[in-house]
């Protein structure tokens, strides 16, 4: 009877939270969890679950992996349960598992349970055989106060799975790439050379650079970003290649790539998203959906982006790019964004918290962000904000940006004034995910013209 009352409580809870979200402004994907779990501490564990249980895990990029997987597999026929709102702890599991559980037959109503799941967690939200598939985006320094090195990350992610479970890696990251060493079960993707590419890092501040096979010094071929390229050990066979799923012809220009030959659109004109869209293509792969249902998916509907979305501001494009603070290479990513094109450009930058989950407020990781690459003259102003506004500007000063080019901004109210008066060329942010929703409202709102 626990698992009855404990589903009716998460079920119960969850509808009182969406009546009362108007009023708290929160949306109530962790409380309900939160009390079932008490009343039932094993909740999860003795499920009916549907023929696929997937989860997608990973420092970055997981969130808009798992969204494209959701959309190709709604599209294509299945009935798909996940966290769209991309809680992705123990509590906001139970409370999504849940509220499509039946509380009398104990069964998830559901095709597929697609899940993005934090590294930490993965172990004590599914047992081990609970998995059918987990995708691996990439294992970078990510969140160090929380997480420590990626070698910790790495082991948190390993040694939650066994080989009943499906792998979906990114190949072209040395580190996840070790779980090949130890997993049969396993499909692998990767990107081929572009012209986007770097014969040798921007900077020292890489993750990975010895073979864990043999620790001799890796050999890159070329470098995508960070320690994410093509690689290959002078004494061992550890190597990025063969894959089962490679990405050829980028052409981010024109939003499309190759997979394995087939012609596949882009969603936005930046290169994380070859990865999203090669990671969810190749699971979806992996689970015998129809190639022409996934291409038509990928090439004939819009499917939106997450991490990236344009509004206007006046006459001019205000570009919303998050960056994923505590990840030097979320934030490298967005850089090369912004260096992509040499048309006048004004970039917000900007958080008001570190993390959502702790209190530290170690900085340190922002002299991991290579941001003297913002060193560029297509750059007229960069808008310091937020209650790190200070730090954020100290760092810049540090990297060699010019002063009369920096703007600290004392009142958030009147961001968008002084962007609109003050500055040129397309907007673009470069701010978490606080600070994103902050100038999302001031957009809605109109602030800007009240000043």
């Amino acid at each position: 009877m626990k698992y009855f009352f404990a589903i009716i409580l998460n079920k119960c809870l969850s509808l009182g939270c969406y009546i009362l979200k108007p009023i708290f402004k929160k949306d109530g994907s962790v409380t309900p969890g939160y009390y079932a779990s008490k009343l039932n501490k094993d909740i999860l564990d003795d499920l009916k679950y549907p023929k696929y249980v997937i989860g997608v895990t990973g420092s970055s990029g997981k969130g808009s992996t798992t969204s494209m997987i959701a959309h190709i597999l709604s599209k294509s026929g299945y009935k798909v349960v996940w966290n769209k709102n991309g809680s992705n702890l123990y509590n906001a599991a139970i409370t999504l598992i849940l509220n499509h559980t039946n509380p009398f037959t104990k069964k998830v109503n559901a095709d597929v349970l697609l899940m993005e799941l934090d590294e930490s967690f993965i172990s004590k939200i599914f047992k081990k055989q609970k998995l059918t598939h987990l995708v691996v985006t990439n294992v970078t320094r990510d969140q160090p106060a929380r997480n420590g090195s990626p070698d910790i990350i790495f082991d948190k992610i390993a040694s939650s799975i066994d080989d009943s479970t499906h792998l979906v890696i990114n190949a072209d990251d040395p580190i996840v790439s070790r779980l090949k060493l130890t997993h049969k079960n396993i499909t692998t993707y990767g990107i081929d050379k572009t012209k986007y590419d770097l014969k040798k890092p921007i900077s020292n501040n890489v993750d990975a650079a010895y073979c864990p096979k043999c620790d001799t010094k890796l050999k890159y071929s070329f470098y995508h970003y960070g320690h994410i390229g093509s690689y290959s050990c002078p004494k061992c066979d550890f190597s990025s290649r063969p894959v089962d799923y490679l990405a050829t012809d980028i052409d981010l220009d024109k939003n499309f790539m190759l997979i394995n030959d087939t012609l596949v659109h882009l969603n936005r004109n930046v290169f994380f998203c070859c990865y999203y869209t090669l990671a969810a293509y190749t699971l979806c792969k992996t689970i015998d959906v129809k190639d022409e249902d996934i291409i038509r998916e990928l090439n004939e509907d819009i499917i939106p982006s997450k991490r990236m979305k344009t509004y206007k501001l006046g006459k001019r494009e205000i570009e919303m790019v998050e960056s994923k603070n505590e990840n030097a290479l979320s934030y490298l990513q967005t850089i090369n964004y912004i260096r992509e094109s040499d048309d006048l450009k004004t970039i917000i930058i900007g958080f008001d918290n570190v993390s959502r989950r702790y209190s530290y407020n170690d900085l340190s990781w922002l002299y991991d962000v290579d941001f003297e690459l913002l060193n560029i003259d297509s750059i007229d102003k960069i808008f310091c904000i937020g209650r790190f506004k200070y730090d954020v500007y100290s760092r810049l000063i540090y990297a060699g940006i010019d002063k009369k080019k920096l703007v600290l901004v004392e009142d958030i109210d009147n961001l968008l004034y002084d962007v609109e008066k003050n500055s040129k060329g397309k907007i673009i942010t470069m701010v978490c995910f606080d600070m994103t929703a902050k100038i999302k409202d001031m957009l809605i709102r109109g602030m800007y013209e009240n000043n």
